[in-house]
């Protein structure tokens, strides 16, 4: 997919139709029936599996279920297509370490970084620190002036590795027991 029909996928655009009626079906069957919403979720994706719209149904799917070691593959998965829509490679960790302009505006941009915050939030998550710390690193210099809102997530970081238990947090995110709640 290429960066001009991107901003439209973001939003189901160019979707096809076998795959929007999958995704339609999930959504409908996602309380009452966990298990079908997933294997609609998994057929959309495989009819579709370049397109970003199946892996934002699929993240959400599992995150609001708080499957998070599953949202987490799929934040991946997001991460490589991002990085091939935007021409950086095959691995997010090989992305050049500089400023993204598009961050504010850009969709594919946005769609990375905040694949990526996604990725590092649920490393927290699971008490995968050693997984969070570069994609926190790579975040901070690729959004410098934190337009997805990273760096709060690097805050918390820095709380886990100082060993604070901050049960009594004032922030939205807290460490507790080295995991991010």
């Amino acid at each position: 997919m290429d960066l001009a029909d991107f901003e439209d996928a973001v939003f189901g655009g160019g979707l096809p139709e076998a795959a929007q009626r999958r995704l339609q079906d999930a959504g409908r069957l996602r309380g009452s029936d966990p298990q079908a919403a997933l294997l609609l979720l998994e057929q959309a994706r495989t009819l579709a599996p370049q397109h970003p719209a199946t892996l934002i149904a699929l993240y959400r799917f599992h995150f609001y279920g708080h499957r998070l070691r599953e949202a987490r593959s799929v934040a991946e998965r997001s991460l490589a297509l991002g990085a091939q829509t935007l021409g950086l490679g095959g691995h997010w960790r090989d992305t050049p370490p500089v400023p993204m302009g598009g961050a504010r505006f850009d969709p594919a941009t946005r769609f990375f970084l905040f694949a990526l915050k996604g990725y590092a939030y649920l490393s927290l998550r699971i008490g995968d620190t050693d997984a969070a710390r570069p994609a926190l690193t790579l975040l901070k210099a690729l959004d410098p002036d934190d337009r997805v809102g990273g760096a709060l997530l690097g805050e918390v970081l820095a709380r886990a590795e100082s060993g604070l238990d901050d049960d009594a947090c004032e922030d939205a995110m807290c460490v507790d027991g080295g995991t991010v709640r």
